[in-house]
């Protein structure tokens, strides 16, 4: 009886152990579901609106560089699916230079994920045109890429509006930062509708302008642009990733037309 007993007791503690029926180890319980992200893809919901991918993680056949006809051979690297700029110290001379999409668009959505390292510096460039000899940003508006925290430090909280990531360089301001730290992923998204333009960072709206409104051409007549008289006067054009001589990474670079 005594036998019986205890083994009816280990019956019933072992049915309450499982008794809501889930039979997994407890150790497949704790996975990192971010482990199991899949990067560079499209959904079929997105295949659907008409996203369309500019990287999937290993080929960069749909770029090239900024007045070349290949991708850069030095300074740009694929690395674990991701697409980076690699630090070379040049600042804006650049190593290999800065790139383009081979497509240009005129409306669009362009999402993109980056992570910034410290005292880091980039941009994403729109409706850029080339012109021989002429660097990249004097015609192109550009999403802001940067370290804020660091260059805050250097260089004064009052340098900073206008050139913190998310806006629009050296011309429109964001009300709040909105950047995560070097070492953590962000997603930008860059709109454009006829002259309408919005950054968005993390989900947030950051800035929305008009291109050649009364606004603008006051802003770039007061900004560093204001000698380089074709600046955001292009409807359609390339996109373009800027070597700023700092390592930056990118990956889920995606666009849609429609």
């Amino acid at each position: 009886m005594r036998i019986h007993a205890l083994f009816v007791i280990l019956v019933v503690a072992l049915w309450a152990c499982g008794a809501d029926g889930d039979d997994t180890p407890a150790e497949t319980e704790s996975v990192d579901s971010t482990q199991l992200e899949i990067h560079n893809t499209l959904t079929e919901v997105e295949i659907q609106q008409g996203w369309m991918l500019l990287f999937d993680g290993v080929s960069t056949e749909q770029w090239r560089g900024y007045n070349q006809d290949s991708f850069p051979a030095r300074g740009w690297k694929v690395e674990n699916g991701e697409l980076l700029v690699q630090k070379s110290g040049t600042e804006e001379e650049g190593y290999g230079g800065d790139i383009i999409t081979r497509e240009q668009y005129q409306d669009f959505v362009f999402s993109f994920d980056f992570m910034l390292t410290d005292s880091a510096n980039s941009g994403i460039l729109y409706l850029v045109q080339e012109v021989d000899d002429t660097p990249i940003w004097h015609n192109a508006p550009e999403y802001q890429i940067l370290d804020n925290p660091t260059y805050t430090s250097m260089l004064g909280a009052d340098w900073m509006p206008t050139h913190r990531t998310a806006e629009n360089y050296d011309l429109h301001a964001a009300e709040e930062d909105h950047c995560k730290p070097p070492g953590e992923w962000n997603t930008g998204m860059i709109r454009k509708s006829g002259t309408h333009v919005q950054h968005w960072l993390n989900g947030h709206l950051m800035i929305e302008y008009h291109l050649r409104s009364p606004e603008w051409n006051t802003l770039v007549a007061n900004s560093k642009f204001n000698e380089y008289p074709n600046y955001g006067q292009a409807n359609v054009g390339h996109i373009g990733i800027q070597d700023h001589g700092h390592e930056v990474r990118f990956r889920n670079l995606k666009i849609r037309t429609r």
